[in-house]
């Protein structure tokens, strides 16, 4: 009596409700005793929930094993598809055990004798694949489809602060809003935008009061905060189809001593934005909320402080003009002190395997924060830019075009919505349309007009702010008279947080260095021109360095 091993495997969560692996597992047995096999209790294996597509299953792998060890004489299997679904993973799986001596049975299909059987064995391997893709296609399609008609099932699930109500035969699936949960949402984004905590700072936070996750057992963690900051359902829409796997592109030192390639070669990334299908959902949060917190989080992302120790003023700001790569900081040590640099990475010959791609020099640090603070000063002292700005600002937020189009297009939506539901309640006076198909599709037109009412609303408070910004106006003569008083006593954090309310990048070349702010001044576009050079001492970076990075530095503002 041969010794072996059956194996079974079922790939979708629908598949184990309905114990399909179950009723494998059964036919295998029963024909291992019709066929006079003997297959020891455990050494029947089952994949729950692992994709035929792939080869490191458990159960699989246990099977494999006990084939090199020359342990079993066959292995059983209900059909090709079932050992994989794909036909490459399918012959190299066969030809594997068969060279240790193990036979492999299907009991869906005959079994290969002859070169006519094992054809056979392998043409039903190719129509596997096929079909396995032909389904995952299917799949996408479809779900592309019902998410352009604004159905959520075709979300993964609902996100905390929400509860997913399954499709019914009087209404669609829809979100419903936890307000327990909700509180908790709004509360994190007020400490965000408002209070100006740090995601870590208000993970503390939802911890020591002790509110509950959505599993109730765990704590809170940074990566949920963040995620949450980020999803666009809780002002409104959600949105299916964010991101997609790709191969991966950023080639780290580690891989490229490895030849440049991963052996995990796929990744997921995010797609467009504007390749994202929104789908309505019932807002938590303000639409104005939302987009405050999303500049926050750009800003935190640019101005990290990422383990530094002693904070510079310029941090996050310095943009190599050579090559685009972010200066960092370095220093050196004179017989008397300790010097800062500003320093690019291209210019690092041990970063780059063939050498430095960059021949632009560091910068001293002093002398670069105190230029650039004086002109970000001079620059504020005259209150008409500020002024001119805002009101440029509250503008651009009023006749924005993308804002403008989407405003119109709900506004249309919502006018197609009202009245197909004011030509439903006709055709049911008219006794055209039955109470019970009236039941089943006026929950499903009233969720949808009142979503894009809610979207609308949030639309039109944000191009109302003009007010918000008026009184900042108002108040902008006391904040320069302020800073030009302190400016010279003011602490480099300090500073930090007024330069980046102006400041967005700051361009350093080998002989210029170029500020790149929000506030569109007169002139020919240049601030502190000089038909003298800058006199900035040159300090020793290395042994034989004698340049001067600003002794020819000339300022320019855009």
């Amino acid at each position: 009596m041969k010794v072996a091993a059956i194996y079974a495997r079922v790939s979708s969560e629908r598949q184990r409700e309905e114990q399909t692996i179950a009723s494998q597992t059964a036919a295998l047995v029963k024909f291992a005793q019709d066929e006079g096999y003997a297959v020891p209790q455990e050494w029947v294996f089952e994949d729950e929930g692992y994709s035929g597509s792939r080869l490191d299953r458990p159960g699989l792998e246990r099977v494999r094993d006990l084939a090199s060890e020359a342990q079993v004489e066959a292995v059983l299997v209900h059909s090709p598809d079932r050992l994989s679904r794909k036909y490459a993973y399918q012959v190299l799986l066969l030809e594997e055990l068969g060279r240790q001596g193990v036979e492999v049975r299907f009991i869906r299909c005959p079994q290969a004798r002859t070169p006519e059987e094992r054809l056979l064995v392998h043409f039903q391997g190719m129509i596997a694949e096929y079909e396995r893709a032909q389904v995952a296609e299917r799949t996408r399609r479809g779900k592309r489809h019902r998410a352009k008609a604004g159905s959520v099932s075709v979300l993964s699930g609902a996100p905390y602060g929400y509860r997913y109500v399954r499709k019914t035969q009087a209404s669609e699936a829809y979100y419903q809003v936890i307000e327990r949960e909700a509180e908790v949402v709004r509360e994190v984004y007020e400490l965000y935008t408002q209070g100006q905590l740090s995601i870590a700072a208000i993970v503390r936070r939802l911890n020591d009061k002790a509110i509950p996750t959505r599993r109730k057992a765990s704590r809170w963690e940074r990566s949920t905060v963040w995620a949450m900051l980020r999803n666009p359902a809780y002002k409104g829409t959600a949105c299916f189809g964010k991101t997609e796997a790709k191969e991966r592109e950023k080639v780290t030192r580690a891989l490229r001593r490895r030849g440049g390639r991963s052996p995990r070669c796929s990744a997921n990334r995010e797609r467009p934005r504007e390749e994202w299908i929104e789908i309505p959902v019932p807002a938590i949060v303000d639409e104005q909320s939302f987009e405050l917190a999303q500049e926050q989080l750009e800003k935190n992302k640019r101005h990290s402080r990422r383990r530094t120790i002693e904070p510079t003023l310029l941090q996050g700001l310095l943009v190599c003009r050579e090559c685009g790569y972010a200066l960092y900081r370095s220093s050196t040590r004179t017989s008397k002190r300790k010097i800062y640099y500003y320093r690019c990475p291209g210019s690092d010959s041990y970063r780059h395997p063939d050498g430095r791609v960059c021949g632009n020099r560091p910068v001293r640090q002093d002398h670069l924060d105190e230029v650039v603070w004086k002109q970000v000063v001079q620059l504020l002292e005259d209150p008409g830019l500020i002024r001119g700005e805002i009101r440029r600002r509250i503008e651009d937020i009023q006749k924005s075009h993308p804002a403008k189009r989407r405003r119109e297009a709900l506004g249309r939506e919502l006018v197609r919505v009202r009245k197909s539901i004011g030509k439903l309640l006709d055709a049911y006076q008219e006794d055209l349309v039955q109470l019970e198909e009236l039941r089943k599709r006026m929950p499903q037109l009233r969720k949808r007009e009142e979503a894009l009412r809610s979207q609308l609303q949030g639309l039109q408070a944000a191009a109302e702010n003009q007010e918000v910004f008026l009184r900042l106006a108002d108040n902008l003569e006391r904040f320069l008279t302020r800073l030009r008083r302190s400016a010279d006593t003011m602490s480099v954090t300090e500073r930090q947080k007024v330069l980046r309310l102006v400041v967005k990048e700051i361009h350093v070349g080998r002989s210029t260095i170029q500020i790149k702010h929000s506030i569109p001044i007169a002139g020919p576009g240049r601030i502190g021109d000089s038909t003298e050079p800058t006199k900035a001492p040159s300090s020793l970076l290395r042994s034989g360095s004698h340049h001067g990075p600003l002794r020819r530095a000339q300022l320019g503002a855009a």
